[in-house]
């Protein structure tokens, strides 16, 4: 009984260790930003695409020595391809929405859409199209707005452009979906599965517990991405200047700040985590286009239970999470009270075998936030001081 509860336990902290993962970058661009990204998801499921991929290609080594650490290149791989991404979405839609949080909550959405149809449909004939297409409409606009009449001619040439572009572009795709290699899809809608290294394979084991390998791992991750998300915040100069552009972003600009490139950075290590999170899942499991969905408002409801900008408290919330939803949902914890054999419990067992499976559990555990929110309405960790009234 007390093995279960324990095995149980630790497999909840593993989970909540993932979502502490997607929370950090969310604690990031929503708690110190202001910007409600429903697109951070499908960051996450761009870090275990690419984890896929840096996988395949070290098994196309044929060395199983090396296969061992592809791991170690995945994870970089996997921050640097979702802060890319994250980096061209903050440039091209967020930073025009700044103070609108119901456009940029759209805005975000119809991005998460988009991203999960590209991974299901992605293809060379798809991506050689995309690539004419910015490569011709963001060269033709860079060599027009040299002229001296570009303001007075801007809006013509982008008429003129889209279609022209967008043409050229749909025909080229069209005439490569002809040859069966280039229209095949990557990835396609289904499932991936991810290898874990030979060394994350196995448990450690202690008397008579079992602790995998592969979640240990996501532990130590989780705390060293923790440990150097505080550092880079607290001691370094850019976590200083973003913290001065949160606080007061006029008086910081007035300093000589840069306000616009520490938005941009801001955004691009938020969903840098995100992308590492990803990672991280796929030890966990097949991951699909849809795993954004799966992790989304769990990590959103870490952010807010813990406190809105507060660290400390979305670890305590994850964790919290995590555990909770775990326990109940795997039905570990109808086992250990079944095991009791008490009938003043029976009441008790019949609820948590109630909600004992894993989409009940989700329904307990939002039901106990939407409680405690009516308690404490900023989290566990709520702000204080003139930051609260800005």
């Amino acid at each position: 009984m007390v093995q279960t509860l324990l095995d149980g336990i630790f497999n909840g902290i593993s989970i909540g260790a993932v979502l502490l993962l997607a929370a950090l970058g969310l604690a990031i661009v929503f708690g110190l930003m202001g910007v409600i990204n429903l697109a951070h998801g499908e960051l996450m499921m761009l870090g275990a695409y690419t984890t896929f991929v840096v996988q395949n290609g070290f098994k196309a080594m044929d060395n199983p020595a090396l296969f061992n650490l592809y791991i170690f290149a995945a994870l970089p791989a996997a921050f640097l391809m979702a802060a890319a991404v994250g980096l061209l979405l903050e440039r091209g839609v967020i930073r025009y929405l700044y103070g609108r949080p119901l456009e940029t909550l759209l805005a975000t959405w119809g991005v998460s859409l988009i991203l999960r149809q590209w991974v299901r449909s992605v293809s060379w004939s798809l991506t050689i199209a995309v690539v004419l297409f910015s490569a011709l409409f963001f060269g033709a606009m860079w060599f027009l707005s040299r002229r001296p009449n570009w303001d007075r001619i801007r809006g013509w040439a982008i008429a003129l452009l889209l279609p022209l572009v967008s043409g050229i572009s749909v025909s080229t795709g069209l005439l490569l979906n002809k040859t069966d290699k280039l229209a095949q899809p990557w990835f396609s809608a289904r499932n991936i599965d991810v290898s874990a290294p030979g060394w994350l394979q196995g448990g450690l084991e202690i008397g008579t517990f079992q602790f995998p390998y592969a979640r240990l791992f996501i532990i130590v991750l989780t705390a060293l991405c923790l440990g150097g998300v505080y550092w880079f915040l607290q001691r370094s100069a850019w976590g200083l200047r973003i913290r001065a552009v949160t606080q007061n972003r006029e008086m910081s600009s007035c300093l000589g700040i840069p306000t616009n490139t520490v938005d941009a950075l801001t955004f691009a290590l938020g969903s840098g985590l995100a992308g590492v999170a990803g990672c991280a899942v796929t030890l966990l499991g097949s991951v699909g286009p849809n795993l954004g969905g799966n992790y989304i408002v769990d990590a959103f409801m870490v952010v807010v239970v813990g406190g809105v900008g507060k660290l400390v408290g979305s670890i305590v919330a994850a964790l919290a999470i995590g555990t909770v939803s775990y326990v109940v949902g795997s039905g570990t914890l109808a086992t250990v009270l079944t095991s009791v054999q008490s009938e003043a419990l029976q009441p008790l067992i019949d609820l948590v075998n109630f909600f004992a499976t894993t989409s009940m559990a989700k329904v307990l555990v939002f039901a106990l936030i939407i409680g405690f929110l009516q308690i404490r309405p900023a989290g566990m960790f709520p702000q204080k001081g003139r930051t609260v009234d800005a």
